[in-house]
């Protein structure tokens, strides 16, 4: 494991495996498939920033992922190449089935949907965005490790390699963020807040990346920025102490009680709320605007547009650079402001 080839290699050997079930791991779209068919921008984005079920590689090249489906039946499993291209039905083991905008379905016979099993098929497929979650939990686990076994070796000396470069982010978030919010307490919230921090960067730069391993919408979906929300509202909460409960349920002066109670329980869950709407919104249109200035080349179906849209999107995707660290970073400021607000002590000052 010390070995970078080894850490390298067995990265790259997990995500081939992802395909490997009874069918070639690496898939060529049908080429036939959209021939002569009109340009249509918005399908060409919403599939970009949706959830699929294999991870494309360049141009027509992808890697099936598993599909796992729960069924009424049993338990059914397959490569989602037998899915390609879409609208192709596949004859599994109890059902038949078809991907329809990037959903499987239950197809009837005329390959239509058969709206009546298909509401006994549970999905859970490990789509381009849980492999995509997965890769940047090894990347984590890789990456702190190494520098947590170099400051262990090299203890007192100066930070190198990975460890200089690591190191200040790691102070940032202690000095910056977590030490003025949370006050002296912080030590115990400083591996939530670093890898709250660390896990939306590196989806927020990989998701930038037009091809294998990049290309995906992990910090987009809004089902991941949902579970962090959540993951803050308990932290939050389950961590507050007598006196942020007494300032939500016992305001000062008492005739504010039926005013001031319902919006300080709104005001719980309507911080991670925010915290949810904001990462999700700011990544999901960072990409439609990238990839509306590059439809702009098919929209017009002419060369002499392509200088003005390839500088434009150069250009946004120089702001997108420092939009992924400053959405990372307010993420987590706002998660350590939440936190302090909810443990600090309180204490009564004399009127001199």
């Amino acid at each position: 494991m010390k070995s970078k080839i080894f850490n390298i290699s067995l990265i790259c050997a997990f995500f081939l495996a992802l395909g490997g079930f009874p069918t070639k791991a690496l898939a060529q779209e049908n080429k036939e498939e959209g021939a002569g068919k009109k340009f249509d921008p918005k399908e060409t984005i919403m599939e970009h920033i949706a959830d699929k079920h294999e991870w494309h590689m360049f141009g027509k090249s992808y890697i099936p992922l598993p599909v796992i489906l729960y069924t009424d039946k049993g338990l059914e499993m397959f490569s989602s190449a037998h899915l390609q291209p879409q609208g192709a039905v596949y004859t599994g083991k109890y059902y038949n089935y078809m991907l329809v905008n990037n959903k499987i379905k239950v197809a009837a016979a005329d390959k239509q949907i058969d709206a009546v099993n298909n509401k006994k098929v549970w999905d859970f497929s490990i789509t381009q965005n849980v492999a995509s979650m997965w890769m940047t939990g090894i990347i984590l686990l890789l990456v702190f490790f190494s520098v947590s076994g170099t400051y262990k070796k090299r203890a007192g000396k100066a930070p190198k390699g990975l460890q200089s470069w690591m190191e200040p982010l790691i102070l940032f978030i202690r000095d910056d963020v977590a030490l003025p919010n949370i006050g002296v307490k912080y030590k115990a919230y400083m591996p939530l807040l670093l890898t709250i921090f660390f896990f939306i960067l590196i989806n927020n730069i990989f998701g930038m990346i037009p091809f294998f391993p990049g290309g995906y919408n992990l910090t987009g979906n809004i089902a991941v920025t949902l579970v962090l929300a959540v993951i803050i509202l308990l932290v939050v909460n389950l961590k507050a102490n007598k006196h942020y409960w007494k300032h939500i349920f016992v305001p000062n002066p008492w005739w504010l009680f039926p005013i001031m109670i319902p919006v300080e329980i709104v005001s719980i869950f309507s911080k991670p709320i925010a915290l949810m709407i904001r990462l999700f919104a700011n990544i999901t249109a960072g990409h439609i605007v990238v990839l509306s200035l590059v439809s702009l080349i098919f929209i017009f179906n002419s060369l002499w547009i392509s200088p003005v849209s390839v500088v434009f999107v150069v250009f946004i995707d120089t702001i997108e650079v420092l939009v992924a660290f400053l959405q990372a970073y307010i993420f987590t400021m706002l998660t350590s402001l939440f936190i302090g607000m909810a443990i600090q002590e309180h204490h009564d000052h004399e009127v001199i």
